[in-house]
């Protein structure tokens, strides 16, 4: 006998109407929500730095930084990569570490009156936007030999504003430790452009820049490397200005010891192509 109770008309109702929500996953959102997040820590910076707080503007920097190291890992990680997510964290680089740093600078030490102090602020914006359309021009690049997967053309862009911030971060840790000299050699507007023009000059270079991201630690150094690492988190919670500063410098040394590995590479893969001369073809009085 058939059941033609008014509760199962309204369940068969149910079913009929409810609609399968479309759309994206939450996991392929999520690296977009932290090039966002990414984003709104970059303009903060701006906020703090126009209140005179260097402190939490040089923090939120380092909190986008953080942020831009994160989300092309993660969208790999949760296959959530999209075009999308690229053009949209080459834009919120470009806005946190090509806009950002030269604009903290400006109010750090730079003063907005001298004609001459817009050049530099204006050249590091420049070659930022430069280097990060050269990078997206690469991402198509199917011709490009295995090795240099290992390296960046240039210096990355949260590297550069690293380097630009120098001065704020040699500042920060001086008046942290009632360093007068060492703070008033950090407001010099002259170290301000060093740094804005030098790193700008990094940044459209093609020098080869280890990325970090195929590299393979050969075992004896995995021990020492975890060391390392821990006693420069030790540090950077004690003194994390000075140590922020002092990676600058590092990274910086680290730079022609990743050309010569660069092209150490090249002139191994050089000689694996080279065609080998058949021995049967050679003359018997050769």
């Amino acid at each position: 006998m058939q059941d033609t109770s008014p509760q199962k008309g309204i369940k068969h109702i149910y079913r009929r109407k409810r609609r399968r929500v479309t759309g994206l996953s939450f996991n392929r959102l999520v690296p977009n929500i932290l090039t966002m997040l990414g984003l709104c820590a970059g303009l903060s910076a701006i906020k703090f730095a126009m209140v005179g707080k260097f402190t939490h503007a040089a923090g939120a920097l380092v909190i986008a930084a953080c942020m831009d190291g994160l989300d092309g890992r993660i969208a790999r990680l949760l296959k959530g990569t999209s075009r999308f997510g690229a053009e949209f964290d080459s834009l919120s680089d470009f806005v946190c570490f090509g806009v950002v740093p030269p604009f903290v600078l400006m109010l750090w030490a730079l003063p907005a009156t001298d004609r001459l102090s817009f050049i530099p602020i204006s050249l590091f914006t420049v070659c930022m936007a430069l280097r990060l359309a050269r990078f997206n021009s690469a991402l198509d690049d199917e011709n490009a030999p295995e090795y240099a997967a290992n390296f960046f053309s240039g210096v990355p862009a949260p590297a550069g504003a690293g380097l630009a911030l120098f001065p704020v971060f040699l500042g920060l840790e001086a008046q942290r430790n009632h360093m007068p000299e060492i703070e008033q050699f950090a407001h010099s507007p002259w170290l301000s452009a060093g740094c804005l023009i030098v790193t700008a000059l990094l940044l459209v270079s093609t020098l080869p820049i280890w990325s970090f991201k195929n590299f393979k630690v050969p075992a004896r150094y995995i021990l020492p490397l975890l060391l390392g690492t821990g006693t420069y988190a030790a540090i950077l919670i004690a003194e994390p200005w000075g140590a922020l500063a002092i990676a600058g410098v590092i990274y910086l040394i680290m730079i022609p010891l990743s050309r010569r590995s660069y092209w150490r590479l090249r002139r191994e893969a050089e000689e694996a192509w080279e065609p080998v001369e058949d021995s049967s073809t050679k003359s018997p009085n050769a």
